[in-house]
């Protein structure tokens, strides 16, 4: 079912559900400032220079407070739940104290696990735990179906050096197969393509589980894989693994060699923390059920469930009927090359989009499509030349909406306007991160406003003023308009010989869409 839909049904269910006590009470990540490197407690040199060298010099507040209920006085004790929005530093937030968990006792087993919805997402955050991992002597794993399954086992699996003399003696045993890794990144799908075929692969030592983007992981199934994940690593054989030591305060806590745990009540083995993380935390209490939290903590940025970063500036561009496509051209050419990303409702029209906008041969940027149907090769050739400024626009679906992270993206152009708040926040969110600024302009026609206000009420955002497009702009693309209406036109009526039968249509190449049409132009 598409998310839209999904998002419509949570809505409603949401008047008719209780909120949970541990939702009533949140620690408000305001209360907590920006803390300089040098002022971090317990911070390993080695992360701090690596940090450094990053150039950072101070941790983000949600990177303090976690930081605070994790390697500080909270110590892992419960799991955390961060609410949080989008650029904010999620992601360090919870792959910083990992790695300096883990760090504490260097031991090749898979101790941390980071489910993500999406190969994009997951490739992000692998490239943030490459950063920081290496130095303290950890590995990274990632599990996301980008490459073949055998190459992914060659480099998550280790290899054991086998004595080809000792292998002819009767009474030879074959070392066991251990995880060349100590933090995996996946996708739901690969990680149980592992778990259901790969030797070796475990998750019996698993110390650390990291949902990120809960909401969406938590309305599919994704061949149930957070039941999966739970019941293996709650069955944990190596009880030789665990120390059980009287803690300051006389109770009895459990400590596992790499980190801390407490509170167990005599439990032969620690729990498996979990670090939940979303800018649109669910508060459907059969959903959160599914993680079987452990007296979980609420970080959120102010009491608002839907939150804008403050940098964050919105506007409204009102159009004329058929005549969005030439708003939208003189729009891209008022921001002067800024990167920009143009957001559509759908696969078809951020193809048809792209492809009229290239018919503007006066335009003078660079733009690309970006969008799930597209190969994995494609979309990572095309993300990096947008991070390296050679692609000015990306035209995308909903794909990219969610945990992105492109440096310098200045603008968002909401092309059609989402349907739910949920929408907006997580296209919003791919500017405005990190502290800087940014825009979110979202094209409209008349009968459009009155929703769309009532859309950007729910996270107290009612004032979004008009944004200033002079009209003679438009009136400049009057000619260049219609001649790339008749190009697209043309390359309709070359497309459709090429057309496959309709049974086939699930595999149609991108270069055959069936979406290249005029009617979008609404």
């Amino acid at each position: 079912m598409k998310e839209e839909e999904q998002a419509a049904k949570e809505k409603e269910g949401l008047r008719r559900l209780p909120v949970l006590p541990w939702m009533r009470s949140p620690i408000d990540v305001a209360l907590f400032n920006d803390c300089p490197l040098d002022s971090v407690p317990c911070l390993d040199s080695r992360l701090k220079e690596v940090l450094q060298n990053m150039g950072m010099s101070t941790l983000f507040p949600i990177q303090v407070a976690a930081w605070h209920e994790t390697i500080g006085p909270g110590s892992f004790e419960r799991d955390l739940c961060i609410n949080s929005p989008t650029g904010s530093g999620k992601t360090l937030a919870y792959a910083l104290p990992i790695v300096q968990a883990l760090s504490s006792h260097v031991v090749r087993r898979l101790r941390a696990l980071v489910v993500l919805p999406t190969r994009d997402l997951a490739l992000q955050v692998k490239e943030v735990f490459d950063l920081i991992a290496p130095p303290v002597g950890l590995s990274v794993g990632l599990a996301v179906g980008q490459s073949s399954i055998a190459n992914e086992i060659s480099e998550i699996i280790e290899r054991p050096n086998l004595d080809m003399g000792m292998c002819y003696d009767p009474g030879y045993s074959p070392p066991e197969l251990q995880s060349a890794v100590d933090i995996l990144v996946a996708t739901p799908g690969r990680l149980m393509d592992h778990i259901n075929s790969t030797l070796g692969f475990t998750l019996e030592h698993l110390c650390y589980l990291v949902v990120d983007e809960t909401d969406r992981l938590l309305r599919e199934s994704y061949q149930s894989w957070l039941p999966t994940v739970l019941e293996m690593s709650n069955s944990k054989g190596g009880q030789s693994e665990f120390l059980s030591l009287p803690s300051t305060f006389g109770s009895l806590r459990t400590i596992r060699k790499c980190g801390v745990e407490r509170g167990f009540k005599g439990k032969c083995y620690p729990r498996l923390v979990k670090l939940i993380l979303s800018a649109t935390l669910t508060q459907d209490p059969g959903k959160l059920a599914q993680l079987e939290l452990h007296h979980p903590l609420l970080l959120t940025a102010g009491q608002k469930r839907y939150q804008f970063p403050e940098t964050l500036q919105s506007y409204m561009l009102v159009c004329r009927p058929r005549q969005k496509p030439k708003y939208l051209v003189a729009l891209l050419q008022s921001l002067g090359g800024e990167k920009t990303i143009v957001f559509t409702s759908s696969l078809e029209s951020t193809h048809r989009l792209c492809a009229l906008l290239n018919f503007f041969t006066d335009l003078q940027l660079n733009i690309k499509e970006y969008s799930g149907l597209q190969r994995q090769s494609v979309r990572s050739k095309t993300l990096k030349a947008f991070r390296k400024g050679d692609v000015q626009v990306l035209v995308s679906s909903d794909a990219m909406t969610r945990g992105m992270d492109v440096e310098g993206v200045k603008n968002v152009i909401n092309y059609d306007m989402p349907p739910y708040i949920k929408t907006y926040i997580h296209r919003a969110g791919r500017t405005a991160r990190a502290g800087q600024t940014g825009r979110c302009i979202t094209l409209l026609q008349l009968g459009e406003m009155k929703r769309f206000k009532k859309i950007l009420s729910k996270a107290g955002g009612e004032s979004c003023p008009a944004y200033p497009l002079p009209s003679s702009s438009l009136e400049l693309l009057d000619t260049a308009y219609t001649s790339a209406l008749e190009k697209l036109q043309e390359a309709v009526e070359s497309d459709k010989p090429k057309k496959r039968k309709i049974g086939q249509t699930k595999s149609l190449k991108l270069s055959n869409s069936p979406g290249l049409s005029t009617g979008f132009v609404r």
